[in-house]
């Protein structure tokens, strides 16, 4: 059994951190809304009042919040993980955040005392509750081996990429093929209709062959329902394409597909669609085809 803190209980982190306890682990939860803590308590968690209580005793660090600056609040200052932390815990940062501050938080970690890996995940909202994310993990290869008790609580697919930083980039590239792939899906489905076609038989026979994708299982049917409550909003993959981009330009790396689908991701945040599901990409591709009110 290891103490674990869960900084962070949100769409993704409130279902990691009950799959935790119920893998048996100790594990106590701190959100900034009381909320969600309640609603881990009632799982057989604990909660907390700061980051700092939450921290105190834990083996086990993770944080699991919306971007790079939010990662940040929560691990530096004197409230924050890095002071808090007793020396040796793991910090595993499951949030997906720039490859770069993945690097400098790390480095800040390891003179903290800790041990640190950065583990974004991919698989949804689904994928958390039923304990089967994909996780790339960063880090000293040591530091992912001993943590695998916890990585098992919550993925399925676990693998070491690479050193620190390692992990967001992986990830970024991940996001890259998403987005890519909800928007083809999205234009395949306004395509299909134009023609009468029958959709859902459509989707069952592509979904068989090449053009099946996970993306096509999880998203298809939400199209066709315009169905769009956020599993994962269009305001984080909107997040996540900035990091795409700009970290494409450090490298060098022409990314065309990946820019043009960043900005009409962009375009459905600016017109107030950031809380959709980012399957919701579907609504523009009906808008640009005049097809958004038959």
């Amino acid at each position: 059994m290891t103490n674990v803190a869960v900084i962070g209980l949100g769409i993704m982190g409130l279902p990691m951190a009950k799959n935790l306890v119920k893998a048996g682990h100790q594990v106590t939860g701190y959100n900034r809304s009381q909320e969600k803590v309640d609603k881990l308590v009632a799982e057989g968690g604990k909660g907390a009042a700061s980051v700092a209580e939450a921290v105190k005793d834990a083996d086990v660090v993770i944080t699991m919040v919306p971007d790079s600056p939010d990662v940040e609040a929560v691990v530096t200052g004197d409230d924050g993980v890095f002071a808090n932390a007793r020396e040796g815990a793991l910090w595993i940062d499951f949030s997906t955040i720039r490859p770069d501050v993945a690097v400098q938080l790390a480095e800040s970690a390891r003179k903290a005392g800790l041990k640190p890996l950065d583990a974004p995940v991919s698989g949804g909202e689904a994928g958390a509750i039923d304990g089967v994310l994909s996780i790339m993990v960063g880090g000293e290869a040591a530091d992912f081996d001993s943590a695998s008790e916890v990585f098992d609580a919550v993925g399925k697919t676990i693998v070491h990429v690479g050193p620190a930083g390692s992990g967001q980039t992986v990830k970024a590239a991940n996001q890259l093929i998403v987005a890519a792939n909800i928007q083809a899906l999205s234009e395949a489905v306004v395509f299909l209709e134009a023609y009468g076609v029958d959709t859902a038989a459509a989707l069952k026979v592509l979904g068989g062959g090449l053009a099946g994708s996970k993306v096509l299982d999880q998203k298809g049917q939400k199209m066709l329902d315009r169905s769009f409550e956020p599993g994962f909003r269009l305001k984080l993959h909107h997040k996540d394409l900035n990091i795409v981009t700009s970290a494409a330009r450090e490298a060098g790396v022409t990314i065309p597909l990946g820019a043009v689908v960043a900005q009409l991701v962009g375009s459905m945040v600016n017109q107030g669609d950031g809380d959709l599901d980012h399957s919701g990409l579907f609504k523009l591709v009906e808008q640009l085809s005049g097809r958004d009110n038959d």
